[in-house]
């Protein structure tokens, strides 16, 4: 789902503006404060810490709300005033466990959470995607295997998939939501789910596929494959594979800018955020952003990404027109950053 709001790159660049670092490593020796007002410019999953700390375009920490333990995703609602969280329970998707089964919903303006969808019998949630006419989520779920389809004003899961496929992992819609592409990453394949009939398609993939974007026409989808060093290139009218994006080591989630020329995307394995031409099919920059971020995101207006980089406790601010480091956001000790959700402003 895109965005259709506007995030001020230039509030991040302001001088003193607390708990950022600039991109030499050198933070503020003031933490984090606890609580604050005035408008949050990004929600994060503090995924160690079991909570969504919200933060001020200067980097401040306004507010930690706690979900449940090890949240993994955020995505916005229809009308962009709620926040739905995946409340997985497992620290990382390779780890044994039974994983918890609710997703969380936060309150943007008032930061406070506000309720809970209860999955049943289905259990370690994961990706999500808002179909953007009906307000409902699609839900990848671990335990067992599958992908939801979740009415969130309900609160209430509508029907299960069987996604034939080991670790469901990120999911993404089709431009009229009726497809869902699921990443199985535990068995190489994207699951194709038509929410309304239930078919199901195999699109082969490299090795541990991950996050997919849409193209802005909705003609293509792209998914990045982990242990493949690549990106792979579907037709959403066709269904198959009709290309692949050679990238660095461990490619994980993926944004395309605004232009549909580029996709920008975390390298785990690299501590750096790759750009991929798409019309050449290459990788065409490297930065290095000192860390391994699980995540990318990226403003609605293409000129900044963010890395959440767990195991140091802050979040890579990235240039995505210069590509080059900015700053740091500096997260509370044990928070465990992983996605920062840009969010609306007033």
């Amino acid at each position: 789902m895109s965005l259709t709001l506007t995030l001020a790159g230039g509030l991040l660049l302001a001088a003193g503006a607390g708990p950022l670092a600039d991109a030499r490593g050198s933070e503020s020796a003031s933490e984090p404060r606890p609580s604050g007002s005035g408008p949050a410019a990004l929600a994060v999953v503090e995924k160690m810490a079991g909570q969504v700390g919200f933060y001020s375009a200067g980097g401040q920490r306004l507010a930690g709300v706690p979900v449940s333990v090890h949240p993994h995703e955020i995505v916005l609602s229809r009308d962009r005033r709620s926040l739905y969280v995946s409340d997985n329970g497992i620290l990382w998707m390779t780890d044994p466990g039974e994983g918890g089964n609710t997703i969380s919903i936060l309150d943007v303006a008032r930061r406070v959470k506000t309720g809970e969808i209860s999955l049943g019998r289905f259990r370690r949630p994961h990706g999500m995607d808002v179909d953007p006419e009906t307000g409902r989520l699609v839900v990848t779920v671990e335990n067992p295997p599958g992908l939801l389809l979740v009415d969130p004003a309900a609160r209430r899961v509508l029907r299960s998939y069987d996604v034939q496929g080991q670790m469901p992992h990120m999911v993404v819609l089709s431009a009229d939501a009726q497809w869902a592409y699921v990443s199985n990453s535990g068995s190489s394949t994207v699951a194709v789910v038509h929410l309304d009939r239930g078919k199901v398609k195999l699109i082969p993939s490299d090795a541990r596929p991950q996050g997919g974007v849409r193209s802005a026409d909705g003609r293509l989808i792209y998914v990045t494959n982990s242990d493949g060093n690549s990106i792979s290139i579907i037709d959403a009218g066709r269904q198959e594979r009709i290309g692949v994006i050679p990238v660095g080591k461990q490619p994980g989630r993926m944004a395309l800018t605004p232009d549909g020329r580029t996709l920008v995307y975390n390298l785990q394995g690299d501590h750096a955020v790759g750009f991929a031409d798409v019309a050449a099919r290459r990788q065409a920059a490297v930065v290095p952003i000192g860390g391994r971020s699980l995540s990318l995101t990226m403003s609605p207006d293409g000129k900044l990404a963010y890395g959440g980089i767990q195991d140091q406790d802050r979040i890579a601010v990235v240039s995505v027109p210069e590509r080059k480091l900015l700053r740091y956001i500096q997260t509370p000790k044990g928070a465990g950053p992983d996605p920062a959700l840009p969010l609306p402003q007033p």
